[in-house]
């Protein structure tokens, strides 16, 4: 069985992520795909495991297996929790219902490390830009932005909410470099302090809830071999 026939066949969960998702779009965005795909248990028995991830089919589309995607989500790798909480989901089956309904499970305050060591290598590319070049990639100090938005309120509720169209408008002006870098920079740090308050009363968990994760991973896998 060939990677592409892996995603054609065995997705379990697929959505748009990107700018269409977190509500930033323009018309010349494009269409950002992610997905998971769960490989029949038998292909684990050969020597030659089956990928952990796929690119492709389509252009702009990405898609992680199952075991793979569920290893990233309990380390709280940003990207892969935004996808668990896409708000334009194309394509889901019992497994993946499954998955969605483990959203919580995989949220604790690992997200804070994970987030904020990211935003962090972020500001660092922006901040090389901006003195080689005299000015930011204003998209993504953007995207930045609405990351560092996304983690803030994360840990002041306990929940990952992707949609940052309460903050649009002023998210697209930074797109069109319509703010200055200092606005821009100061804007981030203000959202860094915020997010290291938020910390020290958030609801999440310190750890995620592994065991409830590894029990749906091992029923799935066993039902899979059948």
């Amino acid at each position: 069985m060939d990677d592409l026939t892996l995603v054609r066949d065995h997705t379990v969960y697929q959505c748009v992520m990107g700018s269409r998702a977190f509500g930033l779009a323009t018309e010349a965005s494009d269409t950002d795909r992610r997905g998971v795909y769960l490989a029949p248990t038998p292909l684990f028995w050969r020597f030659e495991k089956p990928p952990a991830h796929v690119e492709g089919p389509r252009d702009e589309e990405f898609s992680w297996e199952l075991e793979r995607f569920c290893e990233l989500a309990l380390r709280a790798n940003p990207n892969i929790l935004e996808c668990l909480h896409s708000p334009l989901v194309e394509h889901v089956t019992p497994v993946g219902e499954e998955l969605l309904s483990l959203r919580e499970a995989f949220l604790s305050r690992r997200a804070h490390t994970s987030f904020s060591r990211y935003a962090a290598s972020q500001r660092g590319k922006l901040l090389v830009d901006v003195r080689v070049h005299g000015a930011p990639r204003w998209k993504h100090a953007m995207h930045l932005l609405r990351l560092l938005l996304s983690c803030r309120d994360l840990l002041r509720t306990g929940r990952l909410t992707i949609d940052a169209g309460a903050h649009r408008d002023r998210l697209l002006a930074v797109r069109r470099g319509e703010l200055t870098w200092d606005e821009v920079d100061t804007w981030m740090s203000r959202l860094v302090d915020e997010t290291e308050r938020a910390l020290a009363g958030t609801p999440l968990p310190p750890e995620p809830d592994h065991a409830r994760v590894e029990d749906f991973l091992v029923r799935t896998r066993r039902a899979s071999a059948g």
